[in-house]
């Protein structure tokens, strides 16, 4: 390990190898709805007309979408309908190529001091947890602040003790990953995440890898996380956390932003026939 590693190379890193609204009402029929809590909150995230393409594939299609500070947005939709590209995009593990990316004011760019910036305030929890096989749980959660921040050794391990004791097992601090359940590792992926003290955090599927019995713990942590106040984007099926803890569910499919509302609209009335449809499948 390089003795000083950037923000991006750190996030890079745990990402592994694929990682080395008035707009969103006029191009979905929708008018984005927020909960009654989130009067008066500044835009913390804005996405506007956003393409990604792979290849001849498009992955994104024209996506707009404005997300409040503090608010809590799960996105559905199925297998490869862009909502994992979506936000692997806003802390460019994945570069856009049209549209505009704005990060609690600051523009996602070619600048790397504005992704630097961005990277510092998103953390990000993976699907696979990926952290360093080779280094402890007390490593792997001070790595990021001892590097990127220059966090002094003592403090850093003091942060990851409370992070540890906040996600359920200070216990594991000195064991490695291979010697935890999956539930166990997901969480210290959380922690690690929070280490970097962020303001958003985004979670792709951070549950899709786990057996039945650790999906609780994981979500039991989120859902505490979204009662902090923390800003949270989550692309999940677990439609019992969406409907108890989310403002607002959007819908991707084939890389369109098909229809957003709040759990009451999407469990009770969605309007669009694919939107129905999907519900139908997993519900």
């Amino acid at each position: 390990m390089p003795d000083e590693l950037s923000p991006a190379e750190i996030i890079a890193e745990s990402a592994g190898p694929k990682a080395a609204s008035s707009a969103t009402a006029e191009a979905n029929g929708d008018a984005e709805v927020y909960s009654p809590r989130l009067a008066g909150s500044k835009d913390m995230i804005v996405t506007e007309h956003v393409d990604k393409w792979f290849g001849d594939f498009q992955a994104l299609d024209d996506v707009s979408l404005r997300i409040k500070e503090h608010e809590i947005v799960v996105i559905l939709g199925p297998s490869g309908s862009g909502k994992s590209t979506y936000i692997r995009c806003l802390n460019r593990l994945e570069e856009h190529d049209a549209g505009r990316i704005v990060i609690d004011g600051i523009e996602l760019n070619e600048d790397v001091r504005a992704l630097a910036a961005i990277r510092e305030e998103v953390g990000m929890v993976f699907q696979q947890f990926n952290l360093f096989p080779h280094l402890s749980v007390l490593s792997n959660i001070t790595l990021g602040p001892q590097k990127v921040r220059h966090m002094p050794k003592l403090e850093a391990e003091a942060l990851a003790m409370q992070l540890l004791e906040r996600v359920g097992i200070p216990e594991q601090a000195d064991k490695f990953p291979s010697q935890l359940s999956g539930g166990q590792q997901q969480r210290v992926a959380i922690a690690r995440a929070l280490a970097m003290q962020p303001k958003i955090m985004l979670f792709d599927e951070p549950t899709s890898a786990l057996d039945p019995e650790m999906i609780k713990e994981v979500l039991d942590v989120m859902q505490e996380l979204a009662e902090s106040g923390m800003t949270m984007i989550v692309v999940t099926h677990e439609m019992g956390f969406a409907r108890e803890v989310a403002d607002r569910l959007v819908f991707f499919d084939e890389g369109a932003l098909v229809e957003q509302g709040t759990p009451e609209h999407f469990f009770t009335n969605p309007r669009e026939e694919r939107t129905k449809l999907f519900l139908s499948q997993i519900l």
